[in-house]
């Protein structure tokens, strides 16, 4: 199967080559770590570690605390982490200077043997997801286990593997532990064909870690740098994609002439789209700062246009909206870290990727969620004109978060159980 494999991944990458080439000629993408990824990892790496993977940014910070408590666990053990992204390897490089970080391999056949073999891993654990046949089938024959953690499985994904069932079940069959969020997603891999034994919940670990305290070093930093004043009333606009920050801006314009001490702060989720999103601000003639730019930042538009910082904002928030759900396209982003900082959050209708984080928020008050731009201006306006509101669904929310913690240890526990034994029983 594997040359099957090779086969059909060569004419596709021959097929995109010509806009994967134009993207890295106008945008400077792809091109690092690009031998490693094509021809598997290669020069000295550590051996017998656990490797962790995280796709992008969002899967190295949920890593973050993983690993810790891993290491806290097993100071014996070395572990090494790779990513699929620029952005999550520039991130992984900040958040674990001294641990070895490299690109995940490309799916063929030899790259993926040439770097199992390389680091010879006790085991693998995946954040999320991110399963590719040919990785899978290589670890399955080195007998290394493989794990998932943090999983998680939409209906609207589980729909697309219902069609394909037979190819789902052969997949996910060859993950020796499958640690998912909610008994809802474990029951979705259940119904895939999956055996029992190898499913867990755990909770959702992205609940564990995240900053409640707005007075912490980072957020402060971030209140100097960006001029925020006792008095400012803070919209920030997260994790956006394409229309969302035009939305964010226009409602802005309109509330800003009644409410001159309104600022907003717009970061959207893709650097490449930080050029496209300062045009926008152009054309509108509003004067307005760049983070990246550093200086003269006491606007009442700001630009975040780094990476890394979005998670120290949300604590500056008195009102937050979480992008990725006003697109239809996206499904959503993480909408823990705005809320245990006791800030307002609102999102949009398309939230499938946090479906049961936004549901039971939902049904704790503890958010407000929106069909379109028209509710999202009017849900602004309530809570710019309603502070004892704004406060009850702050502290709703924060609370909310709080009372989820655990999951990492949980899933400690289990990644120990496996490396002991390379089996487990599902609690």
């Amino acid at each position: 199967m594997s040359w099957l494999l090779n086969v059909v991944y060569f004419f596709v990458l021959l097929f995109l080559s010509p806009w994967l080439i134009y993207r890295a000629l106008r945008t400077g993408r792809y091109r690092r770590g690009l031998n490693d990824k094509l021809m598997g990892l290669h020069g000295a790496s550590p051996s017998e570690a656990i490797w962790f993977h995280g796709v992008s940014v969002g899967e190295i910070h949920l890593l973050r605390q993983v690993i810790a408590a891993f290491r806290r666990h097993h100071p014996d053990l070395p572990c090494v982490i790779s990513t699929t992204t620029e952005t999550g390897y520039d991130e992984a490089k900040r958040c674990f200077p001294d641990l070895f970080v490299f690109f995940f391999p490309f799916d063929f056949s030899w790259s993926v043997r040439r770097t199992l073999t390389a680091l010879a891993p006790r085991l693998i654990v995946l954040a999320e997801a991110e399963l590719w046949p040919n990785f899978l089938m290589a670890a399955r024959r080195q007998g290394i286990p493989v794990a998932v953690i943090n999983g998680r499985m939409s209906p609207r994904s589980l729909k697309r593997y219902l069609w394909v069932k037979p190819l789902a079940r052969w997949l996910f069959g060859h993950v020796d532990h499958l640690l998912m969020q909610t008994e809802d997603y474990a029951r979705a891999v259940r119904i895939l064909g999956i055996e029992p034994r190898r499913v867990a919940v755990t909770g959702n670990i992205k609940f564990d870690g995240v900053l409640a305290e707005r007075r912490n070093p980072r957020t402060q930093s971030l209140r100097d740098a960006l001029r925020v004043r006792d008095g400012d009333f803070i919209w920030i606009a997260g994790s956006t994609q394409a229309p969302e920050e035009e939305i964010a801006f226009d409602v802005w314009l309109k509330l800003h002439k009644e409410y001159p001490t309104l600022r907003l702060f717009l970061v959207p989720r893709h650097k490449e789209r930080f050029e496209e999103v300062a045009q926008l601000l152009v054309r509108s003639g509003v004067d307005f700062a760049r983070r990246s730019r550093g200086a003269d930042l006491n606007k009442s538009v700001v630009l975040v246009d780094t990476i890394g910082e979005l998670g120290p904002l949300w604590g500056l928030a008195d009102v937050a909206f979480v992008g990725g759900s006003l697109d239809g396209r996206r499904g959503g982003q993480n909408m823990i870290e705005p809320a245990a900082f006791g800030a307002a959050v609102i999102f949009g209708p398309y939230v499938w990727n946090f479906a049961e984080t936004a549901r039971r928020l939902i049904d704790a008050r503890a958010a407000c969620q929106i069909a379109d731009a028209t509710q999202l201006e009017t849900a602004v306006r309530k809570l710019l004109e309603d502070g004892s509101e704004r406060n009850r669904l702050g502290d709703a929310a924060r609370a909310f978060v709080l009372s989820q913690q655990g999951a990492t240890e949980k899933t400690i526990a289990l990644l120990t159980d496996s490396i002991a034994s390379h089996r487990f029983q599902a609690a």
